[in-house]
Order: structure tokens, then C-alpha cells, then sequence
């Protein structure tokens, strides 16, 4: 694939330090040269080989050579706009911006044409292309590691959240933005068209599984966080854990971490609400009868074996540990939903100087900050005060996307002819209207669900 024409001298400086790195960084300019080539072929089956090599996800920014990267971005652009695509109108369109010369003019663009063996195999070469890229990433990321490693800035924590955040991204192959966002006039037709899947009735978001609080709030958002607050007791735990089940049956990747109660604990309240078994069977001795172990039975060939729902007690209630967990699940098959019971107990690194209020906030602000980075929705568990008032932190309320009260006319008043029901009282809601759904309260279940399930 080689070329007799020299490349643009726009390629990067060599990477090298004092730690022994690949002074050349990985990368083929020869497959850059048949990539671009390819995409501005003019044979008879050209579009359907450019479509391929561009199926394979490649970016102006895996280009080595930024000459090579803006004739990228050219051909892109005339093929959104749905213009003809070859050297010609590509040295145009670069000519129109003012890039020409830097590219090597329009004799370069012929060139990289000249240069490919076959457009058959864009796709390949384009993947190499890919590759090479994928590999100078993983080397600045782990540059970018040692160098901080090396300063001895910060703590133990600190580096220990670089790593995770380098790995994460070059795991999951997310480099960060290198471009400026998106105009909103390149995100409308897209907008266009989810508004009119919502319209059509596509909930926007993953439901918690009480049709009545998924209509009011559209359901949970990927980079927003629901606070779950109650006091102690009313059932909190409850409903974040039906609504994590309830996510996972749609297949979406839901890890739970209680730092209250143990795996079995949580697998007893997830029997309990999808079987239809009282609690106080599942948790005394020979309280299960013979129909009920057939029902244990079911739920583990129908329900676990496949619900993409994970559990985790962290050894310590660190809030490090669990974003860690929450990265590795990440890098493992997905994150959709983190679940975080309850946020009052997780800890941060604290000093003197800070209060009580100010490390709770931290937490709130770390989850919100998680939930953005992952592109996951969080719902995090919150005590109130006896005053009704999250507990010692109002940035809680703040950070939130959406904020549920749960309350049960019965706790205060067992005779309440409200006995047996649930309010959810939606204080916060940047997606619609604040309102209370009064939901079914089956807590011999552990279960939390529309009146007319009951």
C-alpha cells in the first residue's frame, strides 16, 4: 500500500520520556492513506466500501497524521450533506476552509486513491487504522498514570481514581472529547426523532416498575440521579430494590450495593416481592412449604439465571470502593443502573477542616459526578430528619434529578384507613410535575406496587 508521494509533514512529534516508552508511536500511514483513499474512490461499488469502512467506527481523531484527520472530516461532511465524494470535490470542500495547502493540495488526495490496493477491503483497512490509534491511547493513559504516580500528588485514593478513569475509557474505548460538542443544529433530526418515539409512547427512560411514577417522571435517565428519601423503616430499601429488578427485567445492567444489608438479606426481599412469599417464611425455620420451595425453584431457572442484576457490600463503606465496583462492572458487560443504600453511611476522605455536612455532600456530588461519567442512572437511598428534611446535608436535594418521599399513613396510625398504603410524594422532578402517587405498601413481600396489582 506503500506510496511514492511523501505524507504531509504534519505527523505529531514522536512520543518520549525518561520511563522507556516507544519513542514512534504505534500507527500505519499507509492504511490512513487507503482508508482515505477508499472513502473517496469514484469506482462502480465505492459507496457501499466507504460505508463499510466508516461502519467500523472510525473518527477523524484515530488518524495519526491531522492532515490525514481533516480530509476525514471533509469527506464526512460532504457525505452528511449528501454531495458527490471524491478527490476532486474533497479539494474543494478543503479549499472552501482553507485547508488545502496543509494537506498537501488536491495531488495528495489523488494519491491516497492511487495508493489502495483494493476498495474491497476498506473495512480492513480502516480497522487497522482503528487499531493503531486504540494502541497510542492505551500509551498516554498509561503515560498519564505514571507521570501522576511519579509527582506524588495527592493520596492513595486520588491515584487509585485516575487509574480506574484511564482504564475505564481505554477498556470501553471512549477517548475524551477532542472536538467542540455539537451545535444544536447537528443534534435536531435526532432530537426530531426521539420526540417522536416519546410522543408514540416510548418511555424515555428505565421504569421503576410502578406505572404510575414512571408517567409522571418519564423514568430513570442515563447521567441523573433519583434520591430515594424516607426515615427509617418505611421502606426505602423496598422500593429501590423493586425498581432495580424491575430495570434488569428489561435487560438492563443494574448493580446494587447496600451498605446495610448482605447479599442473602437482599435475596431474601427479591424472593419475597417476584415469588409472592411472606418474608417471615423465608426467614424461619421450616417456613417454607413444599409449593413454596417449587417457587424458590422457578424463580432460579426463570428469573436469576438471567436477571443482569449484580449485588455488592463493599468491605468498607468508602465511597472509592464503590465507584471501583461500579467501573469494573463498566468494563464487564455495561452499567445501566447503580443503586446506593443508603448515602448517609458512605464515607469520603476527610480532614479536620471538613464537616459532617460538607463530607455528605461530597458523596452526594461524587454520585452525581459517577453518574455522569458512566453514563448510568443512580438512585441513591437518603434518611430524613424527624422534620421530614434530608439528613444532614441539603446539597442531597440539589445534586438530584428526582427526589421521592416515601410515606405510610400506617406508621404513625396503625388503624388508618389508609393501612396498607404508600405515598410517594415526588418533591423534585426536572422532568415533569411534582405530585404523589399512592402506591400498594405489601411489605410482608417487600414489595411496593400499583393499587391495582393488589
Amino acid at each position: 500500500m506503500s506510496s511514492t508521494y511523501d505524507f504531509p509533514d504534519q505527523r505529531p512529534p514522536a512520543g518520549s520520556d525518561d520511563a522507556g516508552f516507544l519513542r514512534t508511536p504505534p500507527r500505519s500511514l499507509e492504511a490512513e492513506q487507503a482508508t482515505l483513499g477508499t472513502l473517496m474512490s469514484s469506482t462502480w461499488a465505492a459507496g457501499r466500501y466507504a460505508a463499510e469502512a466508516l461502519e467500523t467506527g472510525l473518527v477523524a481523531e484515530d488518524y495519526y497524521l491531522p492532515a490525514h484527520a481533516t480530509i476525514h472530516r471533509a469527506i464526512c461532511h460532504l457525505r452528511q450533506t449528501q454531495q458527490a465524494v471524491d478527490p476532486l470535490t474533497v479539494a474543494e470542500e478543503l479549499n472552501r476552509l482553507g485547508e488545502l495547502g496543509k494537506v498537501g493540495g488536491a495531488s495528495y488526495l489523488h494519491a491516497c486513491v492511487q495508493a489502495v490496493p483494493t476498495t474491497a477491503h476498506g473495512a480492513q483497512y480502516a480497522e487497522i487504522v482503528r487499531a493503531k490509534a486504540y494502541r497510542r491511547r492505551a500509551i498516554e493513559a498509561a503515560q498519564k498514570i505514571l507521570q501522576y504516580a511519579y509527582s506524588e500528588e495527592g493520596d492513595e485514593a486520588d491515584v487509585r481514581s485516575l487509574v480506574e478513569q484511564e482504564l475505564t475509557a481505554i477498556v470501553a474505548g471512549m477517548p475524551g472529547l477532542s472536538a467542540a460538542p455539537p451545535a444544536v443544529d447537528d443534534i435536531y433530526l435526532d432530537y426530531v426523532a426521539e420526540l417522536e418515539e416519546i410522543q408514540n409512547g416510548r418511555q424515555m427512560g428505565l421504569p421503576y416498575g410502578i406505572s404510575d411514577l414512571d408517567a409522571v417522571t418519564s423514568g430513570m435517565r442515563p447521567g441523573n440521579v433519583t434520591v430515594i428519601a424516607a426515615q427509617s423503616g418505611v421502606g426505602k430499601s423496598t422500593l429501590a430494590l423493586n425498581a432495580a429488578v424491575a430495570a434488569a427485567k428489561t435487560g438492563a445492567k443494574v448493580m446494587f450495593s447496600s451498605l446495610e444489608m448482605s447479599a442473602a438479606e437482599l435475596m431474601h426481599k427479591i424472593v419475597a416481592a417476584e415469588g409472592s412469599i411472606a418474608m417471615h417464611h423465608l426467614t424461619r425455620q421450616d417456613g417454607l412449604t413444599p409449593e413454596g420451595w417449587k417457587e424458590v425453584e422457578r424463580l432460579g431457572r426463570e428469573l436469576f439465571r438471567t436477571l443482569p442484576l449484580r449485588v455488592y457490600r463493599p468491605d468498607s463503606a468508602a465511597l472509592g470502593d464503590i465507584e471501583s465496583a461500579a467501573r469494573a462492572c463498566v468494563r464487564t458487560d455495561g452499567l445501566d443502573v447503580l443503586v446506593v443504600d443508603y448515602l448517609q453511611l458512605v464515607e469520603v476522605e476527610q480532614n479536620r477542616n471538613i464537616s459532617r455536612e460538607q463530607a455528605v455532600a461530597a458523596v452526594s456530588r461524587g454520585l452525581k459526578n459517577l453518574s455522569v461519567a458512566l453514563d448510568c442512572h443512580v438512585i441513591a437511598l437518603s434518611q430524613l430528619n424527624d422534620d421530614g428534611l434530608m439528613r444532614e446535608s441539603r446539597a442531597i436535594k440539589n445534586d438530584a434529578s428526582v427526589v421521592i418521599k416515601v410515606e405510610r399513613p400506617d406508621m404513625d396510625e396503625p388503624e388508618s384507613p389508609r393501612a396498607g398504603e404508600v405515598d410517594l410524594v415526588i418533591e423534585k422532578n426536572r422532568f415533569g410535575p411534582r405530585a404523589t402517587v399512592t402506591a400498594a405498601a405489601l411489605m410482608h413481600y417487600s414489595r411496593i406496587s400499583d393499587m391495582a396489582n393488589t
